[in-house]
């Protein structure tokens, strides 16, 4: 019996790639499947890595019917075995039952790639309806890492350099500028620019709560990442 399953994870933990992989494997044993994909990085209509690789989809709108999109293919003789539905954290509900529809009724396999939470670590609703009714929702064992070290588990975004957690949730950014901390610099706008800088950058809950992002951390302590503890100061022994 087809599944629909859900493949989840925390920007840079290699959702894309992963989608992009399973397209060849399954392309590769013969079978035809629909890429679809919302507010890619490199575009509309595209899946895209940040290891470089990239790919046409169908992008998807908030008006998309994705039952109508799979039963226009089918009457018109295609063949369809399975779909890949890239950044379906910014699908909608619906769009997501429709989905489970598919699977259910016209046994297509569906793989569902997205984030689950905001950076107001608040779930995605197309994110949300998965979790409720994915067969198997499945953690990306690829992770992304908070400037720390430690795992990260959260979104951050930061607009002219400061994070906030306040606006709307769904504002394309870049995640590479915002991690690096030799270019997460003060990035100029064009001449009549004014739209502000919108990056992104995961990190730890720990520093996601006291909204701590590499950027701020090196200036705090002049581009040395802080040690977790202060040794304690040497002191000269007792004399009497």
């Amino acid at each position: 019996m087809a599944e629909l399953l859900f493949f989840c994870g925390t920007m840079d933990s290699g959702k894309s790639t992963l989608a992009l992989q399973m397209e060849h494997n399954h392309r590769a044993r013969g079978r035809k499947g629909v890429l679809f994909s919302s507010h890619d990085r490199a575009g509309e209509s595209m899946i895209s890595s940040r290891l470089g690789l990239r790919t046409r989809a169908v992008e998807v709108h908030p008006d998309t019917d994705f039952w109508s999109e799979v039963t226009g293919r089918l009457t018109q003789g295609g063949r369809v075995d399975y779909l890949i539905c890239d950044e379906a954290q910014f699908y909608t509900a619906g769009q997501i039952d429709q989905l489970a529809r598919i699977a259910d009724d016209m046994d297509i396999d569906v793989f569902a790639f997205g984030i689950t939470s905001d950076f107001k670590t608040r779930l995605f609703p197309g994110s949300q309806r998965l979790v409720e009714l994915a067969d198997r929702i499945q953690v990306l064992q690829v992770e992304a890492l908070c400037w720390c070290g430690k795992r990260a588990t959260h979104n951050a975004r930061i607009v002219d350099g400061t994070m906030v957690v306040e606006g709307d949730q769904m504002v394309v950014g870049d995640v590479e500028a915002a991690a690096d901390p030799d270019t997460a610099v003060e990035m100029p706008r064009s001449a009549g620019a004014a739209e502000p800088v919108t990056e992104y950058e995961t990190l730890c809950r720990r520093h996601h709560m006291r909204r701590q992002t590499s950027r701020a951390s090196n200036a705090l302590v002049g581009n040395e990442l802080p040690l977790p503890f202060e040794p304690a100061p040497e002191t000269e022994p007792a004399t009497l």
